[in-house]
């Protein structure tokens, strides 16, 4: 009789440190492994973990955090190993909440995807272009914080990870015979290298919709106030939202109030804000964004491109995505309009002017830029670079 296929089984579930350090030390031995997390935040400010999922060569294992301190896996993620993902970025946060740290190599399946002309695909999508088999389906809202899991939940987590080695093998086949696979690999290592040190609460205020539009002193009022809202909400472990609403800092920086009674006709404003400790907190806040100066962040980047380079950028844009289509690349990953406009700003990191992304578009932009160059159709709908002729018509 043929073995179960791994992601058809129920996997190990590890409940305690003994079985934990039993995974650890044949972790060790590993020089990759595919990894995943289940979490919820929807009622907290931070990440809860409530499931991690680990894949060796004819192993997967589902460690919960729930009866089991994650923290020794650190150890191993801090290691030489290379760790495989898919759509790492949340992943990387949760962890690094968890153990303390992050790995140092890591491969991510959806980037490298985006590589080989796959824009950001699900898993299940890669699963279906590459294995050609379905992911196993399961509940999207799943409670992973409720226990006992189901032997179909269980099933389900470790699907997330039972193919992610074979995918990696696939996709770095594809990769290497395209000539990218030192692009993905710069991308991924990107991840590891983004500051993930929490949310600034003196940014939460771009976050922040409604206060788009405002100027001067509303716009110093509005970060203050989304600054201690952060705050607020970090201490609490509750989301922003459950201590003050977009619409109430929009409102507040607008009206500025100065009193208790004031805060209470603001829009958005509940009789709780204007009370006690937090309405004091709210008015010290107001009163602390009316001295502070204008925020800098504030300043739209695309108003700091020179006004001769502004009417370039649609038209880069649409060459981009014509070149992205033609090479069979995600757009996304080859050029967004930010990195388009910090380029043409001129900013030392800007995408286009570091790495594989200079040498395939930044190189052929400057050459636009200083006349060499021109950007014209090919009569058949496209977009070309080419030599300047000097000739006008």
């Amino acid at each position: 009789m043929a073995a179960m296929p791994l992601a058809a089984q129920v996997p190990t579930v590890v409940t305690t440190a003994e079985a934990l350090n039993d995974v650890l030390s044949a972790l060790r031995l590993q020089p990759r492994f595919a990894l995943d997390t289940e979490f919820h935040r929807e009622r907290t400010y931070y990440p809860r973990l409530a499931l991690v999922q680990i894949a060796w060569p004819d192993h997967v294992v589902l460690i919960d955090p729930l009866a089991v301190d994650i923290a020794p896996l650190g150890e191993i993620l801090a290691g030489d190993a290379t760790v495989v993902f898919h759509a790492a970025t949340q992943d990387l946060e949760v962890l690094e909440l968890a153990c303390g740290t992050i790995p140092k190599q890591v491969f991510d399946t959806q980037i490298a995807a985006g590589f080989i002309g796959m824009s950001s695909p699900s898993l299940s999508e890669l699963h279906e272009r590459r294995l050609g088999r379905a992911l196993a389906k399961g509940d999207r809202l799943t409670d992973w914080l409720r226990r006992p899991l189901s032997d179909d939940q269980l099933r389900y987590a470790a699907s997330d990870v039972a193919e992610l080695l074979h995918l990696q093998d696939l996709l770095t086949t594809e990769l290497e015979q395209r000539g990218r696979l030192s692009w993905a690999e710069a991308e991924c290592a990107l991840l590891v290298n983004r500051s993930r040190g929490g949310r600034n609460p003196d940014e939460a205020f771009l976050r922040v919709k409604e206060v788009r539009q405002l100027r001067g002193k509303a716009l110093g009022v509005a970060r203050a106030v989304a600054a201690w809202r952060e705050r607020r909400a970090a201490a609490s472990d509750i989301p922003v939202r459950h201590v003050l609403s977009d619409l109430a800092i929009a409102g507040i920086a607008q009206k500025a109030p100065s009193s208790a009674e004031d805060l209470r006709k603001v829009r958005g404003v509940e009789d709780r804000h204007s009370r006690g400790s937090l309405g004091e907190e709210l008015l010290a806040a107001v009163r602390l964004g009316q001295a502070s100066p204008v925020p800098v962040q504030a300043v739209n980047v695309r108003n700091e491109v020179p006004r001769e380079l502004r009417g370039a950028i649609g038209l880069l844009s649409a060459w981009v995505a014509q070149l992205a289509r033609d090479l069979e690349l995600d757009a996304t990953l080859l050029a967004t309009r930010t990195d388009l406009e910090d380029f043409l700003r001129e900013d030392p990191q800007a995408r286009l002017a570091l790495g594989w992304r200079a040498e395939l578009i930044g190189h052929q932009i400057r050459q636009l830029l200083r006349g060499e160059a021109a950007l014209a159709f090919d009569g058949r709908g496209g977009l070309v670079i080419e030599p300047r002729s000097v000739r006008p018509l």
